[in-house]
């Protein structure tokens, strides 16, 4: 049953956005043995700007763009962070692909109930001393290097009436291997719509809007020789010039809907469909069952129609447990299938005062 429900949310979207699929002409591929389909996948910069925040919301299968509330709407939609109505802070860690480790930070001042303001960090580790290796010493040449990406980010959102709201994220984007860098600076634009329909809410949002990436670096400076056959100044510097790429950008359009069956227990249904740069189109799905406004079970299904995506199904567990009307505390868990790559399991702590 729950199967058939996500894939019914998200046809309702599809349907509702007007999709029109085309396909190619393959007349200059006549003479080719093989084809397949072309896709971007691949072409832009700062990919861990993808990665999803928050176990709550990778839990309904990223499908968030009109249920961003919390914390984790600096990520999702900045439009939605005025709804965080105390002081909140967020803790986010997931032990990501290959032995690299994801963190979100997350921090809002709501300073009227018309106007919040947030701060977010967020960084993929791909890990500390990585021993150096070439193909003359493949064991290692005695040296190591890391390597770090790193978004860091400053939101405004605006309740414009009591059901419309905006917001946006100015953010400084970089990456790091060894001793080559490239930055970038970049924005999110987003907005909510609370409908008349009690619980019905329409999101959306514009992500990583912003300049190109470069690298550059000591490292890329080499000794060349021009004239190998004679004697000349066999110590020339030269520098190897890299291309550059945008980030990637997406964008998000999600619908949500809310609605209590029993006192204190409710459902959500939600779907997204998600257009980015340097993918086909896909679409976010999920659901979410209330228990007693304490514990929280979600399921989803992310990148829907995207035949060549390993994500698939997710699953989730929250707990909210106010300790007092000072102090709000939230844990959350979610469980993501990446097929062939195994599982990612993602943690969030967020506490409100």
């Amino acid at each position: 049953m729950l199967k058939y429900l996500l894939r019914f949310t998200a046809i309702i979207i599809l349907l509702s956005t007007g999709l029109v699929f085309s396909q190619a002409g393959e007349e200059d591929f006549a003479n080719l043995n093989y084809s397949s389909d072309v896709t971007k996948t691949g072409t832009s910069a700062a990919s861990f700007l993808e990665i999803g925040a928050g176990a709550k919301a990778k839990g309904i299968g990223g499908a968030f763009t009109s249920l961003a509330s919390d914390v984790t709407a600096l990520y999702w939609n900045p439009g939605g962070l005025i709804n965080t109505e105390t002081v909140s802070f967020s803790v986010n860690h997931s032990e990501w692909l290959a032995d690299t480790k994801v963190q979100f930070f997350g921090l809002v001042f709501p300073f009227s109930d018309r106007i919040a303001f947030g701060l977010s960090f967020n960084t993929l580790n791909y890990g500390d001393k990585r021993p150096v290796r070439t193909i003359a010493q493949p064991e290692g040449t005695g040296e190591f290097y890391d390597a770090l990406d790193m978004a860091v980010g400053a939101t405004f959102s605006m309740r414009v009436t009591d059901r419309f709201s905006f917001g946006i994220t100015g953010k400084y984007i970089s990456q790091k291997i060894w001793h080559e860098t490239a930055s970038a600076m970049a924005l999110d634009v987003g907005v909510l719509y609370k409908t008349q329909l009690e619980g019905f809410n329409i999101g959306s949002s514009i992500s990583n809007f912003g300049s190109d990436m470069k690298m550059d670096g000591r490292d890329l400076v080499r000794a060349y020789d021009a004239d190998d056959k004679n004697y000349s100044n066999d110590k020339l510097n030269v520098l190897l010039k890299t291309d550059e790429f945008p980030l990637p950008l997406i964008f998000r359009f999600g619908l949500s809907y809310q609605f209590e069956f029993i006192e204190e227990n409710g459902l959500t249904i939600a779907a997204d469909l998600v257009h980015p740069s340097n993918n086909n189109i896909y679409v976010n799905t999920g659901i979410e069952y209330n228990f007693q406004n304490l514990l929280k079970l979600r399921a989803g299904y992310e990148t829907l129609f995207n035949d060549n995506s390993e994500q698939g199904l997710t699953l989730g567990i929250g707990i909210d447990n106010p300790f007092s009307d000072l102090l709000n505390f939230s844990l959350n868990y979610a469980y993501v299938d990446w097929g062939r790559l195994g599982y990612i399991q993602q943690f969030s702590v967020d506490l409100g005062f």
